[in-house]
């Protein structure tokens, strides 16, 4: 009951057109509250998402490389089907809706176009919509849920949108930089606010700023020194919401820590060697932008060769 409450609450709390009274005018802004998914579909889709017949081998599901239970990823550089490789770190689905464009590259635009993408990449499920939508049928149960949902038999259509209602549920508001934005000042500390402060001097804010800190432009990565493998050269920024749950960092995943990868931004992004203090102040910021899935607060996910939760 506690789990559809928090569900529902999700679904329900209101989102204002306004900034709240007291709120920060700043170049970052908070994530709403509500995400206004059909709480049928979402429950649907959730259930898709843990699926491992979503995979044509039945042995992979989303949740093999985005473990909802800690940081919507996993802590493994990149992961794929047993025998196929990757070259690039497998981001987090959390806040995977505000982002303009999906993947490292950005080369879908939208949560359909890469649940589809997904499910007929022969590196990731090797599947098709159609193929899972003919195995929901088969189990009564599951064909029954669809039925109650979308008034028909599973199809591929259904199978995409259950997935993506789900996928857009996965916001993670409140993070203590959220709340000092709507005006709660002692949210964050004077150290944090510090490095804020360095985060918009610096420039670092050209690139990550908006509801997801990031997502809503391309880049080109290295543009004073080199950073990490050269290839994909443009890059679709990444979010920094819940950056210190994410490690590892960078499109190949060759930063193991965040200060790691702050003072390597510096040096490739902004040819500039940040001072230690510098880098502290600014990891102290970036750790304030993890929120709450659920009413608790995101995690960094174990190693291992993909983090299924049950």
């Amino acid at each position: 009951m506690l789990y559809l409450c928090l569900i529902t609450a999700g679904l329900a709390a209101a989102q204002s057109p306004n900034p709240p009274v007291g709120a920060v005018q700043e170049p970052i802004t908070p994530i709403p509250l509500a995400h206004g998914q059909e709480l049928q579909r979402v429950l649907l889709g959730e259930k898709l998402f843990s699926d491992k017949r979503l995979s044509r081998s039945s042995t992979q599901s989303c949740s093999s490389c985005h473990d909802i239970g800690t940081n919507g990823a996993s802590a493994n550089i990149s992961d794929t089907r047993e025998g196929q490789t990757s070259a690039l770190n497998t981001p987090t689905v959390f806040n995977a809706g505000l982002n303009f464009r999906l993947n490292w590259e950005g080369n879908m635009r939208s949560l359909e176009e890469g649940a589809e993408h997904i499910l007929r990449n022969p590196a990731i499920m090797g599947s098709s919509p159609d193929e899972v939508a003919a195995r929901m049928r088969d189990d009564p149960e599951i064909a029954r849920q669809f039925r109650d949902v979308y008034g028909k038999e599973p199809d591929a259509a259904a199978v995409v949108d259950a997935l993506v209602s789900y996928e857009r549920s996965l916001t993670t508001p409140n993070s203590r930089f959220d709340r000092w934005l709507t005006g709660e000042t002692d949210a964050i500390s004077a150290e944090e606010l510090s490095g804020y402060q360095l985060f918009k001097s610096l420039g670092c804010v050209t690139c990550h700023q908006g509801v997801n800190v990031g997502g809503n432009l391309f880049q080109r990565h290295g543009v004073f020194h080199p950073l990490g493998s050269p290839a994909p050269e443009l890059l679709r920024v990444p979010s920094l919401r819940n950056v210190a749950a994410t490690a590892p960092y960078f499109h190949d995943g060759s930063a193991p820590t965040l200060p790691e990868a702050v003072k390597a931004m510096g040096v490739a992004q902004l040819d500039r060697i940040l001072t230690d203090q510098q880098t502290s102040a600014i990891v102290a910021f970036l750790k304030t932008l993890t929120g709450t899935y659920r009413n608790e607060e995101l995690r960094p996910a174990a190693p291992g060769t993909g983090n299924v939760r049950p």
